[in-house]
């Protein structure tokens, strides 16, 4: 069963970063779907919690230029 959550993110400022985000997370094994606003500063996340988890979200969004706030 998916389950979702929102992770808040520093240092979106446009579309692209948006979608930089959302790319790099959807890339990882066990996400469905990632849709980040940088409006709010966060990305929601579903996901298999059984494939992947918080910490693999922070090395895809550090690895992207970003940071994710706990």
């Amino acid at each position: 069963m998916a389950k979702t959550t929102v992770l808040k993110v520093q240092g979106m400022t446009c579309g692209h970063c948006e979608l930089s985000v959302q790319e790099e997370l959807e890339e990882l094994t066990g996400v469905e779907r990632a849709k980040a606003d940088r409006a709010a500063g966060d990305v929601e996340v579903t996901y298999d919690e059984s494939k992947v988890g918080t910490e693999q979200f922070r090395e895809a969004i550090e690895e992207v230029g970003y940071s994710m706030k706990a």
